[in-house]
């Protein structure tokens, strides 16, 4: 990858990775064919379907007439036959598994699940997950092998998170589904991924209302009145994200096809405060950058906040920017590993804690660096980008769990870069 003159074009932003894994579980709920389309072609969609593969599912993977503009399709056959052991080879690898959880235990009350694995920052522990379902009348034991959950039937109940979890959110929304009576969640995660869930999950036939509200409230509903479903994907706002910052970091003016404003307001609002100019269109965002940027303070919080998803981008873009901005990180405590990997670059950031103090340099220079998980990893890409000479990127197997085919995209934008097997 070497420097690149500022890209121009359109780019169409594939369906959601934070989504569609989720979604795939949710087809464990009730028999017959699922058709989910819009699906993103990357490794955690293919390591997900290998998971539910292994408790009973067939996926089958379709391309689409048009790929470059929607995906590849799933289709996910449910024949009834669903085992509740998930083994560890295949768990160990996506930190999205532990949302099997939540629908073997409200269809089947029974599931034995190895620990997830998945990028690593720093802990990011189930209890939030267990409590709401123990609360639900679920009881768990925790062995050297992971984890067995027992219920002779869930019930309804007062969840309060104590942290709007994503992941519990949407593991407990599954098992509140088919759980008897109505279980009401408070202080659950608001993010479109969420809202993507229910949608799917009210057209199977659940009884789900308060999504993009923090008070979720769901009426169980009889399992055999569950059925399969046709659903399209939402679009990846961390995705477009990354192709945002990529004008950020080169300059040019890009059609960002498919993203939506109305999920990236606090993301967009900073971009703006940086110089960008960004503009709302009938199927995406215009976006441009003429001038350098400038440096803004930032820190992420639950959505709608500035999500932990996009931190490397905003500090790569800081990296370049006038003047000196301080990122602090209020979710992931380790989720700052990839800075060693900038400063090869040039950059000049210093970490206190959950804060980096990020100082703008003129110029990034390239280096050779290491992806250190799928964030990070496109982040480091973006910042070749910008870079005089040539950078080289390694391990980009985590790149390739979260972006879809992220090097020919940039390219058809113009970019300077080439994948090396």
């Amino acid at each position: 990858m070497a420097h690149s003159d500022p890209l121009k074009g359109e780019i169409t932003v594939p369906g959601a990775k934070n989504s569609v894994l989720k979604l795939m579980a949710a087809a464990l709920l009730a028999d017959g064919v699922y058709e989910l389309s819009n699906v993103p072609r990357i490794d955690d969609v293919d390591i997900m379907s290998e998971l539910l593969t292994h408790l009973g599912l067939r996926i089958e993977k379709r391309d689409s007439l048009e790929p470059e503009l929607d995906g590849q399709k799933l289709r996910i056959v449910n024949s009834g036959n669903i085992s509740t052991v998930a083994p560890f080879e295949v768990v160990d690898r996506i930190r999205a598994s532990v949302n099997v959880v939540g629908p073997l235990l409200g269809r089947f009350g029974e599931v034995d699940i190895a620990l997830p694995g998945g990028d690593d920052f720093g802990g990011r522990p189930i209890d939030i997950h267990l409590r709401g379902l123990e609360a639900m009348g679920a009881t768990f034991i925790f062995t050297d092998e992971g984890l067995i959950g027992r219920t002779t039937g869930l019930h309804g109940a007062d969840i309060m998170l104590n942290f709007p979890s994503v992941g519990a959110t949407e593991n407990l929304i599954m098992a509140a589904v088919c759980a008897v009576g109505t279980t009401r969640i408070a202080n659950a995660a608001r993010e479109p991924e969420i809202s993507d869930l229910c949608l799917m999950l009210r057209s199977m036939g659940a009884d789900i209302q308060g999504d993009g509200t923090q008070q979720l409230v769901i009426q169980g509903v009889a399992q055999s009145s569950l059925q399969s479903t046709t659903h399209t994907v939402v679009s990846d706002r961390v995705q477009a994200a990354t192709y945002m910052s990529a004008v950020a970091m080169c300059g040019g003016d890009i059609h960002v096809k498919g993203a939506v404003s109305g999920h990236m307001e606090m993301l967009i609002s900073r971009f703006k405060d940086m110089g960008m100019k960004i503009t709302p269109t009938t199927d995406g965002l215009q976006v441009c950058r003429e001038g350098r940027l400038s440096a803004v303070d930032i820190s992420t919080l639950p959505y709608p906040g500035i999500a932990t998803d996009y931190k490397p981008l905003l500090v790569t873009m800081l990296a370049v920017s006038n003047g000196t901005g301080v990122v602090t990180e209020n979710l992931y405590p380790g989720r700052f590993r990839y800075i060693e990997e900038l400063r090869k670059f040039g950059a000049d950031i210093t970490i206190d804690g959950h804060h980096a103090l990020v100082r703008g340099v003129e110029n990034l220079i390239g280096a050779v660096v290491h992806a250190p998980d799928i964030r990070a990893g496109a982040a480091l890409v973006v910042a070749g980008l910008a870079a005089s000479g040539m950078t080289e990127i390694r391990d980009i197997h985590h790149i390739d769990r979260g972006y879809d085919d992220l090097v020919g995209r940039l390219a058809r934008l113009g970019a300077s870069i080439s994948r090396v097997h």
